[in-house]
């Protein structure tokens, strides 16, 4: 009873506070009214007649200066009686932009220096703002080679008219270039090599192009902060590079000088290694683990590394939340730093149950098919992270995250995934320039994450592969389509199948060449990271058109000729990425049978063997060593005479021999026809390194042989070329332009300097 009478004394106290009310609301302007009255009523909530609400006022202040409009803004209350309160809203207007000027600017054009300002006539004027914009003015100088300049600001304000003028007053001084940089107390580190840790840069012949050569102040302080790591991670813990001790001169007035201090200090060796804390694994199982030795060099780097592999390590047998800290000793008597491991173990955790999150058009088991751990798992955190790296594959998907989730299950943990859906499909079209196809247009449809029986979704999110291709060139044709469900009966099992009709000029110049038939194939994970792919195919190989001038081999093949072969292809591809590969290899080796019990016309087999290798060059990936082999043999056996002149090995063009012609590099008949050869190999190695991401400049050597003999591989024919070229995109396509010059050859084969740029990998 008691609370009961309490709630109604409240609840009357309640009813009888006093409701103020608002008048009239009048707004008044202080100095000169450039802004309307409506202006400031619209950005205000109060109104006449209604609660007078405090917190209303304050969201109605902080609204109007939110337009930045106003300098000043203050609401008064006039008193009418007890609950009844007129308001006077007092606003004091900005200054509005009369006209922007540029004094002292020589080399600039005021129309450029637009572009880096916010400021613009007849707005607000906020000399914050023109404070910024005089210091873009200085940055976009200062990267161009000013780095002398100096930019001041002024504003002259007319009272009566609220109107100011904003002048940005330049002092260009000279365009400098670098002339070199220079290092001063590197000791024990080669100034050659500290340059190459730097972006700020000798001005030289392309630093026009590349943007390099001109001193930047954001770019330099990132490089001396690029030279510290690097010291550091050569172990000179206590490396000192002052600013304050940097030298900039002038020789000349257009010209700078940089010297660099660098105090090394002493260099640091790893000492005593210990661990601490830990009971699952004695020390000398962990000791394997980690690669860092006593007396090597202490790099924190490959400390973290360590760290990493010991926190693995524990995660690969379900512990993942043990974690490792690092605790630094450094040794009076010895110099080194011990390094002590306090291992803080948890318990094991098995997998409960995938939490899938994100995935609106892709299906959960076309994710949880790429998953290597699953529900009563060990929970492996190296097995996660290879989950995370096969969904990225797919390329289904713009992010991926794969984590442990808490459960209230004691030592279960469950595993969540979570996408964010990618583009999948593409339908492009256009037209194109190649050295080897001449013009050529094209229309392309093609979907990575393909439903067939899905209409409601856009045959969307079943992860089959779909694309359906045309092209018309003046020297070739093609219509394709293709299909492939990766995972037939939810196993592990590829199976797709092409249908084509291709017709081509630049075989040869005495026939035409067209190419009508399908394949179908299987291709499954096999062991390791080998995979295996067996193929039917049959086409019909159509010679038409035929000169009245061709040899009488090329006159013999002319008309339908069907061939029906059995393939089997063994691959292994570790690269890192299939465009602008940094790293890894991808080897394969492809055999074939045609004809016998197959049918068709021709009887023969086919070996080849591939292989690339990728390198980063210093432990960076803007610059990558390409080698690649290739060698095969083909021969024909039971009642076949031989093997015919489309199916032999040919070098030359875009693809193999940079410094020859399509196919001219082969064997030839009595009349000098290029005829082709039944063995074969070839070997390249490309330099490629970073001008201005994503421009790639490249030197190659080319080098290979085609014999007539099958399996004769004696290189007395060898051909060679070398050459540069660059690698760029265009329309999302990889780019080649390569200039191959000739070397050892057969002087048929040679036919001068060749320029060739195509579309696509060269692989």
């Amino acid at each position: 009873m008691l609370a009961l009478s309490g709630a109604s004394v409240w609840g009357q106290a309640r009813q009888e506070e006093p409701v103020y009310k608002v008048g009239t609301v009048t707004v008044k302007f202080i100095g000169t009214a450039i802004v309307s009255e409506q202006v400031v009523r619209a950005n205000m909530q109060i109104r006449e007649g209604g609660d007078l609400d405090d917190a209303m006022l304050d969201r109605d202040i902080r609204s109007l200066y939110r337009t930045g409009l106003f300098e000043f803004i203050e609401i008064k209350r006039e008193a009418v009686n007890d609950r009844v309160f007129n308001l006077v809203v007092e606003v004091t207007p900005k200054y509005r932009v009369l006209a922007i000027r540029y004094e002292g600017n020589k080399r600039v054009k005021d129309r450029r220096l637009e572009r880096e300002i916010k400021t613009r006539p007849n707005t607000a004027l906020d000399e914050r703002q023109v404070k910024e914009d005089a210091e873009k003015i200085r940055e976009y100088y200062q990267k161009t080679g000013y780095n002398q300049v100096a930019v001041n600001y002024a504003i002259e304000r007319d009272r009566a008219t609220s109107f100011g003028t904003v002048i940005f007053r330049i002092r260009e001084g000279e365009r400098v270039k670098i002339a070199d940089v220079r290092f001063v107390g590197n000791q024990s580190i080669k100034a050659r090599r500290l340059k190459k840790e730097m972006e700020t840069k000798k001005y030289w012949a392309f630093s026009w192009l590349l943007g390099t050569g001109r001193l930047k102040d954001d770019e330099f302080e990132d490089d001396l902060d690029k030279l510290r790591t690097y010291y550091r991670e050569q172990g000179f813990l206590d490396v000192e590079i002052a600013p304050d001790r940097i030298i900039f001169d002038y020789p000349k007035p257009n010209r700078l000088v940089i010297t660099i201090n660098i105090d090394e200090g002493r260099r640091y060796k790893v000492g005593d290694i210990t661990f601490k804390g830990n009971k699952l694994h004695p020390t000398a199982i962990l000791r394997r683990v980690i690669r860092q030795r006593t007396g090597s060099i202490f790099t924190p780097s490959k400390l973290d590394k360590d760290i990493e592999r010991l926190e693995d390590f524990y995660g690969h047998d379900g512990y993942l939340d043990t974690r490792v800290r690092l605790n630094r000793k450094p040794n009076i008597a010895t110099g080194n730093i011990d390094i002590e491991y306090e291992v803080a173990e948890s318990e094991k955790f098995n997998v409960e149950s995938l939490v899938i999150e994100g995935n609106t058009k892709t299906k959960s088991t076309v994710i949880v098919r790429e998953l290597v751990l699953g529900p009563g798992d060990v929970f492996d955190t190296v097995r996660m992270k290879i989950s995370k790296l096969r969904l990225e594959n797919t390329r289904f998907f713009e992010d991926v995250s794969v984590t442990p989730q808490e459960t209230n299950i004691p030592g279960r943990r469950n595993l969540r995934i979570a996408v964010k859906e990618g583009r999948t499909g593409n339908l492009s079209f256009g037209a194109g320039f190649s050295s080897l196809e001449r013009a050529t247009v094209f229309a392309e449809i093609s979907q990575g994450n393909f439903d067939l029986f899905n209409r409601r979704s856009l045959f969307q999110g079943d992860g089959q592969k779909f694309r359906l291709k045309m092209s018309l060139g003046s020297l070739s044709s093609e219509v394709s389509f293709a299909f492939e469900e990766p995972y037939l009966f939810e196993r592990r099992l590829g199976l797709g199948f092409t249908l084509f009709r291709t017709s081509s000029e630049y075989n040869s110049t005495f026939y035409t060449e067209i190419d009508t038939g399908g394949e179908v194939y299987l291709r499954k994970s096999l062991f390791g990271m080998f995979e295996g792919r067996l193929s039917y195919s049959y086409q019909v190989i159509s010679i038409e058109d035929v000169s009245p001038s061709a040899s009488q081999v090329l006159r013999d093949i002319a008309g339908d000729n069907p061939v029906s072969m059995v393939g089997f292809q063994l691959l292994r591809d570790t690269r890192d990425k299939i465009i602008n590969t940094t790293m890894g290899n991808r080897i394969e080796l492809n055999t074939g049978i045609a004809g016998g019990v197959l049918g068709g016309d021709e009887d023969f087999y086919r070996l080849e063997l591939r292989g690339a290798q990728y390198f980063p060059v210093f432990e960076t990936q803007t610059q990558v060593l390409h080698l690649l082999g290739r060698a095969g043999v083909i021969q024909n056996y039971g009642n076949s005479n031989d093997v015919r002149i489309y199916n032999r090995y040919y070098l030359g063009g875009p693809t193999t021999l940079r410094g020859y012609e399509f196919r001219e590099v082969a064997p030839r008949d009595e009349f000098g026809e290029v005829i082709g050869g039944k063995s074969y190999a070839f070997f390249s190695a490309e330099y490629s390194l970073d001008i201005v991401s994503p421009i790639r400049f490249a030197v190659f050597y080319d080098a290979g042989f085609v014999n007539s003999g099958a399996y004769d591989f004696n290189p007395r024919d060898f051909t060679d070329n070398f050459g540069f070229g660059l690698r760029l995109f265009v329309a999302g396509s990889p780019l080649s332009l390569d200039f191959g010059i000739p070397l050892t050859s057969d002087k048929r084969a040679r036919s001068g300097n060749q320029f060739n740029f195509s579309f696509g990998t060269r692989y």
